[in-house]
Parts: C-alpha cells; structure tokens; sequence
C-alpha cells in the first residue's frame, strides 16, 4: 500500500464522525435526485407509452347531434389521420350499499371490434358482445371502490327509464388515467364512474341513432393542431358544436403532464440545497485539515511529492465521501422512488406502472454531487499545493485577538470571561461563523417548507369547503332548465335552501389568444358558495362584467377594464363583448364569474339555471338521495363531504408524504452542519481549551465556551431561517402553480415554533457528542504543541 494511501485511510479514520456526517448530507441530495428524477422518468414512460400503444387521441370535439356522415368529411380535414365517432351521456347510478346517487359517464364503444382510438385495456372479464344492450365495461377504479366483479350490475337512469347495466369486464383507458367528473375539484372513486356501452344500444338509449355527440382525432406527423381544430369546429357548428381542444386541455392528461413536470422541478430544486450544504461542510473541514497538517505538506513536498500528487492526495477524500454518498443516496432514492411509484398508482391508473432507475441518473447524480463536493473543496486544495515547503515548517500564526465591539462601547465589563471569549472567536472569523449559521438555517428553512405544506393544504381545505363552498350538495341538470326549476329545486325533500347557478360553455378571446371555459352566473347574494381569494376574502360579484380568475387572465395577458369576446358554444352561440371588471386570486382551477341575472340577459334568456347548490337537513338526506336517483333531468349530485374526503385521500396524502422525506433530509442537515462546526472548533480551540483547564477552568466553564459559540450561531440562524423557508415556500408555491391549482403561501406560526425546537434539540443533541470528546481532552498531549 502507497505511503499516501495510508495516510489517506488514517486520516479518514481520524474525522470519521465529520466524514459520516457529511456523507450522509451528500446522500440525502443524491436520494431526492435519484428519487424525483427515476419517478419522473418511469411516469413519462409509462405515459407516452399507454397513449402510443392505445391510441390516445390527439384532439377532443363535442356537439349536441351530428350524423354520421359527418365523419368523412372531418377525415378529409388536412392534417387528421383517424376519426372515432361516438356517444357520451351522464347519467345517475344507482350502486347497492351507496345511499346517495352515483353518476356515470355513458361512453359507446364497438360491439364487434375495439376502438380505433383510445383503446381499452381489458384488466378482468371480457369485451361487450354484440345484440346485448345491457353489457357494459367499468372503469377498475369504479369497481374496485365498490368490490364490483364482472358479472356484478348496477342500475342507471338513462334517459328518463331505470335500466340495469351487467358489467362483464373492468377495463382502462389513456383518456381517464386520472379519472375525475367534470366540474369536480378531486376526483370521487365511489361516486364516479366510467362505463363503456355499445354503441347501438347507447345511440337507442339517447335517441342518436346515426348520430354522434362526440368525436376524436388522430393527427399524422407535423399536422397543425390548431388549424384542425378551427376546420373541425367549422363543420361541428351547425350540429351544436361545444368546441374543440387539443390533448394539452384534456383534464385526464393535464394533471398527469402537471404531476410529471413537478416532479422534474423538484429533482431540480431539492437536490442543489442539500449540495451546497455538503460543499460548504467539505470545505470548512478541507480548511481545517490542510491548516493542521501543514507540517506534513512541506514534508511530503521535501520528499518529492508534486504538487499534483498532494492536491489529488486530498482530493480522495472528496472521491471516498461521494461514492459512499452516493452508493447509500442511490439506494435510498430507490427504495424512496418504488414506493412513490406504488403511491401513484393509487391516483393515476395506467395498465402497468413499473418504476425505472435508469443507469444514466446514477451517473448524473455522481456527476453533480462530485462536481459540487470539488467545488467546495477547490480553494483548500488549491491552498495546499501553493504552499512553499518553508513557510509550511512553520506553525499557522495565531489568531488576532482584540476587544469586541461589546467591549470597545463600554459594554465588556458586564460579560463574563466565557463570554468574552465565544463573542470574540465569532468576530475574529465573522465569514466561518455566518457559513456556519447559513448551513443551520438551511435545516430550519427545509423543516418551515416541510410543515408548510401540511399548513397550506389544511388552509386550503378550510378555504375551500368552508369559506367558499358552504354547500352540502349540488344538483346538476342534463341541460339548462327554465326560471321555474329554481322553485322545484327548493322544495326538494330535506333541502333548506338552495342557490342556483347558471353555467354556460364558451371559448373566451383577447388578441390571439383563446381559450375554452365554462362561464358560471352566481347569485349575487349567495350565501352557499362564494367566489373567495387565497386570503380567504369573499369577493363581490358585480351586477355587470366578468371576473375572472387571475393565473388565467395572466395567460391570455388581460387586465381589469379590458374587453373579452365571449362565444357562447350552446343554443343560438351568440358572440358577446363583456368587460372585465374583476380578478380573483383563487386556488382551485380557473373559472369566469358573472351576476346570473346579468348572464341571463346577455343569452337573452329568462331566469335559466343549470343547476343549485343545497344545504341540506341531514335528517332528510336519504330522501333526497332517492329523489334525486329517480329524476331523469338530474345529471348528477356532487356531496361536499365526499369531495372532502376525496381531498384528503390525494392531494393531502401525497404532499405529506413528500413534507416527511423533507422533514427527516433537514434533520440530517441540522446534525451534520452543528456536529461538523463543533469538531472543526474542538480541533482548532483544543490547545486553548487545554491552557484554559490547566489555568483552574472547569469542564463546564469551557464546554459554555465550545458549545456556546454553536449555540450562538444556532440561535442567529433560526429567524434567519424562518425568513429562508418563507422564501423557499413561496418558490415552491411559484414553481408548482398551474391552472389546475395553485398552493398558497400559509404557514401557521407553530409550523415556525416546532421547527425551531426541532434544530435545537438536534443541535442539542449533537452537541452532547461533542462534549464526552471535550470530556477525553488529553490535555498533556495538547500542551505538548509546538508554537
């Protein structure tokens, strides 16, 4: 073995508590990358996969009835390489063991042969047979929520007639990976479900024989999808067009594209702080190590060791902690990434979800972590060659000490000796201190941003289901219905009060941009839901004008006073200029406001609504369940319970377990920063804590000297580090907001409170390690010490 080599191996041995801590800080950044970036690429695998193997379509149209004639003419639309007509209908379900009404979503399919886009994967039972009007394919998600098994049914209300509906297979489609009811915040496995029907039975059923009410596309390469889209809703126009979009705006793909580009933020974002910790402790040991061991440096260069040879020496210690690092951060991140896999699994429903750790991110990681280490470590090194052997034989100069600026304003005769020394040392090298504190206020940010999210989705929570939507239930009808249902909806059995809402399709412009929206008219009294920003503050509809949510009045570049052309896409498709008169910060999707009133007369419309949100009297809710299950013009019910519990069921599930990953990586950061900077103090201060010992000081008196330096800088970090994780938290809110939602920046003060005792009692802890080594101080051997 290599002389080097063997003082490399002791060396190591000798500062293995600093060079596990730091490994372990290493680990943790490799972990997060390994973790996001393996989980990100096996959900976009898995994505572009099931959508190429299974024909997902490209672009999505709706009307109210269009013959089938009209397929060949979309066909020969330049750019559309298939056509899939077909019929989609909402129904109401009645599912034994569920006293309140379900809704299902009719979708026709083949009899004979499989779709000529989005395909079905068939995970239990078998394909519909044809001349049997009855059989029916569910959605898995539908039917494991219920324990339904091929051969099981269940009763729908289709078009005004109870029917019975035997499901003989559960299938999968690419166009419901993330399978949520229009009009819904989160998606409600139970009371949602999927249903693929033949397409003659559905087509009787809806009277649209020779008829469809719904068409995809598939696109050849290089086709305009915005060009196919203007030609397609030309021809859907007559026939009732809802207008069209493309794949980006299909709600299923969105929140699976969202949730992989997240995924792609955090392998950024995560990974660099808990590198930059890592490099910053390397370099304050690197530091130390190369100032004890000057002697040595000029020894080996008088032996004839080139530069080169001592930088690369040190530099292997650098190679060791990494590939150590990033063994255990490679297989933590994993382990960390099969389960987040597993997780997703019960969110978005692909065929297979297997989890993929190509080799190519471990090299990434090792690359990164090993760029960042020699990085921090760069100026030592570079140090240590540089030094001319004769001015390394002689011993580092001591420290310049001089009085405070405590002392120098006449404040030093209060301070005890103690006292006066850490005030001092933390003077004398302000730049180690402040890194020092830096890296502690590192762990209290990530902790802050780790307890952030639990705050922020309870907030949202409560904002959502209590401020803004008070409602037990809402009613929605297959079509709008006349002033007079207002009055019908108010006498349902239980209802104590009902507040209707007026929803209507339209594709709002400015300049040359668009977009596809529904348009809602609110009561302008409303007491049951209310339009509410991310300070929880109701915002007044006004009797005339749009308000609009502003992350989309963002994207289209509107602001208050500007004039929006709004088509209708439903009855005479007026196209109507309406100022907006009002932007709202909120949190959950994008929306357009109106007074109902003012909505009904610009369609030129009496008091038409599409629906009512109710309170409901609990003790009459089972009948009002039955009711609503026997009304054929109820397109479905949505319960704010269930929404709730859908709430808590993902989004809430899944943030949290992301906060306790967080959580547990700071804790590491805490240890390593505090337990780092106390042994590169004990090793520097040990010769002066010594003298102190001999000179009468007790143990205790010195151990307030060595620890209370830490505590100091302990104590400066932590409102530093409240300030930094409100920071960090905001970017985080910054980064993750789409329009499906948006995280708003609430952190509740006992978040702060219990973070803090977190880094404390860390630091605490790690400080009691510290002093049993104070305690072994050998203090004949450390006065024995060349000058």
């Amino acid at each position: 073995m290599k002389s080097l080599t063997r003082k490399l191996l002791r060396d190591l041995w000798r500062m293995k508590g600093q060079a596990v801590a730091i490994t372990l800080v290493v680990a943790c950044g490799v972990a997060v990358f390994v973790q996001s970036f393996s989980v990100y690429e096996s959900l976009l695998l898995t994505q572009m996969t099931y959508y190429e193997r299974y024909r997902f379509a490209e672009v999505f149209g709706h009307a109210k009835r269009a013959p089938d004639s009209l397929a060949q003419r979309i066909l020969e639309i330049p750019g559309v390489a298939a056509v899939d007509t077909r019929v989609i209908a909402q129904v109401t379900l009645d599912v034994e063991g569920l006293s309140e009404p379900a809704t299902g979503k009719l979708v026709s399919i083949p009899a004979s042969e499989r779709p000529r886009l989005n395909d079905l994967f068939l995970r239990e039972g078998r394909y519909i047979e044809p001349g049997q009007a009855n059989e029916v394919l569910v959605s898995e998600v539908f039917a494991d929520a219920h324990g339904f098994e091929p051969g099981d049914s269940v009763t729908a209300v289709i078009n005004g007639r109870r029917q019975t509906l035997r499901m003989v297979g559960l299938a999968l489609s690419p166009e419901y990976i993330y399978q949520i009811k229009s009009g819904d915040i989160f998606p409600d496995d139970k009371r949602y479900g999927i249903f693929w029907m033949g397409n003659e039975a559905l087509a009787s059923a809806f009277n649209m024989q020779g008829a469809f009410n719904d068409v995809t596309l598939q696109l050849t390469p290089g086709a305009s999808e915005e060009e196919v889209i203007v030609r397609l809703d030309e021809l859907l126009e007559p026939y009732g067009g809802l207008g069209s979009y493309g794949r980006y705006h299909q709600v299923s793909n969105r929140y699976v594209s969202d949730e992989i580009e997240g995924l792609w933020n955090s392998a950024i974002f995560a990974p660099s702080i808990f590198l930059c910790v890592a490099a910053f402790l390397l370099n304050v040991v690197f530091t130390r190590l190369i100032s004890t061991q000057r002697e040595q440096i000029a020894a080996l260069k008088a032996l004839g060791y080139s530069r080169w040879q001592i930088g690369f020496h040190y530099l292997q210690f650098v190679l060791i902690i990494v590939f150590i690092g990033s063994l255990l951060g490679t297989l933590t991140g994993a382990w960390l990434g099969r389960g987040n896999t597993e997780m997703y699994t019960m969110f978005y429903h692909f065929p297979v979800l297997e989890y993929h750790l190509r080799p190519v991110v471990v090299v990434w990681a090792v690359i990164i972590s090993l760029a960042a280490s020699v990085l921090g470590v760069f100026g030592a090194v570079l140090k240590a060659v540089r030094l001319p052997p004769a001015e390394a034989m002689r011993p580092e100069p001591p420290g310049n000490y001089k009085p405070t600026i405590l002392e120098r304003i006449g404040l030093g005769g209060v301070l005890s000796p103690p006292v006066k020394i850490i005030v001092r040392n933390i003077e004398r090298r302000p730049l180690r201190a402040l890194f020092s504190s830096l890296g502690i206020s590192f762990s209290v940010a990530i902790l802050v941003m780790g307890f952030f999210f639990e705050d922020a989705i309870d907030f949202i929570l409560d904002v959502q289901f209590t401020v803004a939507g008070r409602e037990d239930a809402v009613v929605s009808f297959v079509e709008h219905r006349p002033a007079r249902a207002r009055f019908e909806v108010a006498h349902f059995p239980g209802v104590v009060r009902a507040e209707p809402f007026r929803s209507v399709p339209v594709r709002i412009r400015f300049g040359h941009r668009h977009r596809q929206i529904g348009l809602m008219g609110l009561e302008p009294d409303a007491t049951l839901h209310r339009v509410v920003d991310q300070r929880a503050r109701v915002v007044v509809i006004p009797e005339e004008g749009i308000v609009m949510s502003k992350i989309l009045a963002d994207n289209l570049g509107l602001r208050p006073g500007d004039m929006l052309t709004v088509e209708v896409l439903e009855g005479s498709r007026l196209t109507l200029r309406v100022p907006v008169v009002g932007l709202v910060d909120d949190m959950i999707g994008v929306s357009l406001y109106m007074n109902i009133h003012a909505l009904n007369r610009l369609m030129r419309e009496g008091g038409t609504i599409s629906g009512a949100f109710l309170s409901v009297d609990d003790k009459f809710a089972g009948d009002l369940y039955t009711c609503v299950k026997e009304l054929p013009r109820v397109a479905g019910m949505t319960l704010t319970r269930a929404s709730i519990e859908s709430f808590e069921d993902t989004l809430k599930q899944n943030m949290l377990i992301f906060a306790t990953i967080l959580i547990i990586f700071a804790m590491i950061i805490t240890c390593g920063v505090v337990y780092n900077s106390a042994r590169v103090a004990l090793s520097e201060r040990s010769r002066e804590l010594a003298s102190l010992r001999v000179m009468g000081f007790t143990r205790a008196e010195i151990s307030v000297i060595l620890l209370g330096e830490l505590a100091c800088l302990t104590l400066a970090a932590i409102p530093f580090g409240f300030v930094l994780g409100y920071l960090l938290s905001w970017w985080i809110c910054h980064v993750y907001t789409t329009e499906l939602y948006r995280i708003p920046v609430y952190i509740e003060q006992s978040t702060y409170a219990i973070s803090a005792a977190i880094v404390l009692v860390a630091s605490t802890l790690t400080a009691l390690i510290v002093r049993r080594k104070l305690d072994r101080l050998d203090l004949v051997a450390v006065l024995k010490t060349r000058e």
